[in-house]
């Protein structure tokens, strides 16, 4: 089956010869339940079919899940050992590609991690002798502990050396029921260096970041001049809210187009006490910030995706059978936003919310994660269910299926 590449021309993405603006959503643990072993591949079936039955073809895919699986952190893992890896994890990988290929569905592979919930660069330190990491969600430790610890990657040549290493064994394979390399699969639309690299505690860790972000465009385009490339980057939420530092570290011309994310509950807009109050100013600030970043991408000439957001369920409550009105509302005005940018051209193309669920049902009561759960979108570091789209999900939904419809016209 042929499917239109992904590329950009002009500042816009296009799909084959025509602009490609798009609701997508995280999908993290394709891999995962592709695995024929240890998945559940008739969940996957079944979860594809319903993204593509509601206009969903564009998917931020996680290749790249690293160390022992230990608390708070996916089990099983692609790389267990530095450099070893789970043929079963990665016999889900081209199952899940060889899936979304049969639907016209398109893959966002991040390639590695800022956030240890998936092992990611902590873990590549950890295994090249710089210590225990300094998980912080344990009484010992903190957020600033951890990000003063990871920021330690850019400078870390063996880190980097094994994480190349990586890029190069996942770019250079070969999908065993294609049959097609990953190189000339259209089915992948973009290589992204990782989930929400930061520079991290302080402006100083800026160099180092750029020498390693700008070495690996330069691999990753050597591996493939074809298929897209994007940071994976939060914004100036990831730049010590630095705008002008988000623009330099996006300027060059081998980074396709620019990310963003936005988390209102995360960052202090939304408070599950004062849900009818934090809503409103929570849709400014959001356009304040889709704004200030889609005027940068504007003046690099690159269009730009929110390739993340999302909001909890009401009172942040887990279940899926509880309310997401607020939730409904949020996602209605930023596809609203999209579809408003799509009639002049914007460049603005696209949304991947945060995340789908599907027909994930196992969930402790806690709502922690442990092994044997269902993969449901929430990461294990985070209560499990709180952002997390489920099939059952009716008005969510639907709204999704509606406005992919109208940016299809």
């Amino acid at each position: 089956m042929k499917i239109p590449l992904i590329s950009v021309k002009d500042s816009r993405i296009l799909k084959g010869n025509t602009p490609y603006y798009f609701i997508g959503t995280n999908y993290w643990y394709g891999p995962l339940i592709g695995a024929k072993k240890s998945g559940d591949r008739e969940r996957l079936i079944r979860e594809l079919d319903l993204m593509k039955s509601i206009g969903i073809d564009n998917l931020r895919i996680l290749v790249g899940a690293d160390g022992d699986g230990g608390d708070f952190q996916i089990s099983p893992v692609l790389q267990p050992e530095q450099g070893i890896y789970n043929k079963d994890l990665l016999d889900g990988l081209d199952f899940l590609l060889a899936q979304m290929r049969k639907r016209n569905m398109y893959a966002v592979l991040f390639l590695t991690n800022n956030w240890n919930w998936s092992g990611g660069m902590a873990q590549y330190l950890e295994w090249n002798g710089y210590g225990p990491i300094p998980k912080p969600l344990t009484e010992e430790y903190n957020w600033d502990d951890f990000q003063n610890y990871t920021k330690q990657f850019q400078s870390c040549e063996p880190c980097k050396t094994a994480f190349y290493k990586h890029v190069k064994f996942i770019m250079g394979r070969k999908n065993r029921y294609t049959k097609i390399k990953y190189r000339k699969d259209n089915t992948i639309m973009s290589w992204q260096v990782a989930n929400e690299p930061r520079v991290m505690m302080s402006p100083d860790h800026e160099k180092s970041y750029a020498e390693w972000l700008n070495e690996t465009v330069k691999l990753i385009d050597s591996l493939d001049p074809v298929h897209l490339i994007s940071t994976g980057a939060e914004g100036k939420a990831g730049f010590l809210q630095d705008m002008d530092m988000y623009k330099r570290l996006h300027s060059n011309p081998k980074i396709d187009y620019l990310t963003m994310h936005i988390w209102p509950k995360n960052w202090g807009w939304y408070d599950k006490n004062n849900e009818s109050e934090t809503l409103p100013p929570s849709f400014k600030k959001t356009f304040e910030y889709m704004d200030e970043h889609i005027n940068v991408a504007e003046s690099l000439r690159k269009p730009i995706i929110m390739s993340e957001f999302g909001l909890p369920r009401d009172k942040e409550n887990l279940f899926k059978n509880t309310s997401v009105k607020n939730r409904d509302a949020y996602f209605n005005a930023i596809f609203n936003y999209l579809l408003n940018q799509k009639q002049p051209n914007g460049i603005l193309q696209g949304l991947n919310f945060w995340g789908f669920a599907g027909y994930g049902d196992r969930i402790s009561k806690n709502g922690k994660w442990k092994k044997g759960d269902d993969f449901i979108a929430d990461p294990p570091e985070e209560p499990q269910g709180l952002n997390s789209v489920f099939a059952s999900d009716s008005i969510t939904l639907e709204l999704i299926r509606n406005y992919n419809r109208k940016l299809m016209k």
